[in-house]
């Protein structure tokens, strides 16, 4: 059978998964049984996700799990992550526990200036398009009026436009480069509009007022967000921060500087650091209904900034005081996309107390730091994998579809012995003998 159709996006649900189990599933009822069983049983709610993207075919679920005892800026959050790897909440949570008891996180939104652009050719006279772009500028702005009213009676809009010349890079390259304000939107749609007139205005402008057309090749937003940037610290006294009697504070918070120094200068350590930022950062931004891969874009940008990929948190021991901060860019939204319309995002917000989209930046930003420090305190105490180990335990044991009865056992057999996933399975065949 062809593995090619046409006109598949005009099919019907039903007929689509027809196709689909026809041409790709030897076992055809089983492959549509499991793509069923994971519908809503609410057809109005399976229609709203339905809707969500083209082809719908059935819903992908993530665990939704929640990390409790965050004390940021002295509130009391209980904080949504929606992740499929093991090991994440639990660490978030052991985190925000210890640091609940040394004053908790500190956050604060340093800006929130968010970027778009009009990218056009022009191979006229550099100094004649300056000039034609500043007696223009008044009227980019004016033609976006219709756009811009709502949001300019909240307090956003369009902060400002400046023309680029980029000609050194690519010959005859121009921007407009355009400043945003969009409070508690994400903004991407308000942007993208701003900028598709922006460039009718400029197109239809310079046809009567300059010698050379413009060519424009694109108008779309910049996910690299530098200056919508939060910060979120937390800090004690050094001899606070050993809480067990296998280090001292002292001998942790050496430990820690070195290995948040290392990921500052070595990239192959600091991908895998900033990874695991990620992790906490990636799960609340999920669980939300923002869009993770922009967030994750800008923000790996930002850790190249300099030029070379660095870790995006830091540390230092002052005067015996230990602190430990990230800062990076978020542009996130509280209003629009899925948080009016995804009933889990709509829960999750609500049990963030429905904070606006600044509020919003710092939460996720101490989810992120909060899994930087449990990973680091691992990785120079006991090591990752003594902990992680034992959250994935029960990931190989369902695997294997482990009774409840084997569960029982095995979770005691591993807490005196060491977890690797060939020693589960070896656990797994003898019990079975």
């Amino acid at each position: 059978m062809s593995k090619t159709i046409s006109g598949f996006s005009k099919l019907s649900k039903s007929k689509k998964i027809d196709w689909i189990v026809d041409t790709y599933f030897s076992n055809k009822e089983a492959a549509k049984t499991v793509l069923k069983q994971y519908w809503n049983s609410n057809e109005k709610l399976q229609q709203l996700h339905d809707e969500f993207i083209e082809n719908t075919i059935t819903n992908y679920y993530l665990p939704l799990g929640v990390a409790p005892n965050f004390l940021i800026n002295d509130k009391t959050y209980t904080i949504p992550m929606a992740i499929e790897e093991s090991s994440v909440v639990a660490a978030a949570s052991k985190a925000a526990k210890f640091w609940s008891d040394r004053g908790g996180f500190k956050a604060e939104v340093i800006s929130t200036t968010k970027i778009g652009q009009v990218h056009f050719i022009f191979n006229g006279d550099t100094e004649k398009l300056k000039s034609f772009f500043n007696s223009t500028k008044s009227k980019l702005i004016e033609d976006t009026h219709a756009i811009t009213k709502n949001m300019q009676a909240r307090g956003g809009g369009i902060l400002d436009i400046e023309l680029r010349d980029k000609t050194n890079a690519i010959e005859g390259y121009y921007q407009l480069h355009a400043t945003f304000e969009t409070l508690d939107a994400m903004g991407a749609n308000f942007i993208n509009s701003c900028l598709e007139q922006f460039a009718k205005t400029l197109k239809t402008e310079a046809e009567s007022k300059l010698d050379n057309s413009i060519e424009i090749v694109m108008s779309i937003l910049s996910n690299y967000v530098p200056d919508c940037l939060v910060k979120a610290e937390v800090s004690c006294p050094v001899n606070a921060l050993s809480d067990d009697n296998s280090i001292t504070g002292e001998d942790f918070a050496n430990k820690f500087l070195q290995a948040v120094n290392i990921a500052e200068v070595e990239p192959y350590r600091a991908v895998t650091h900033n990874k695991g930022i990620m992790n906490g950062i990636d799960a609340v931004v999920l669980a939300t209904g923002n869009d993770f891969r922009a967030v994750e874009a800008g923000v790996h940008a930002y850790a190249s900034r300099n030029g070379v990929y660095s870790s995006l948190t830091h540390a230092e021991v002052k005067d015996g005081i230990f602190k430990f901060w990230i800062e990076i860019p978020l542009a996130l939204g509280t209003v629009g996309g899925l948080t009016s319309l995804h009933p889990l995002v709509k829960l999750s917000l609500e049990m963030l107390n429905k904070p606006s989209a600044k509020e919003l930046m710092q939460i996720v930003a101490v989810a992120g730091l909060a899994q930087n420090f449990a990973a680091i305190r691992s990785l120079v105490t006991t090591g990752i994998q003594q902990g992680h180990m034992k959250m994935h335990l029960m990931n190989i044991l369902n695997q294997f579809e482990a009774t409840l009865e084997e569960k029982e056992q095995l979770v005691e057999h591993f807490k005196s012995n060491t977890i690797t996933h060939s020693a589960v399975i070896e656990a797994i065949e003898n019990l079975r003998r």
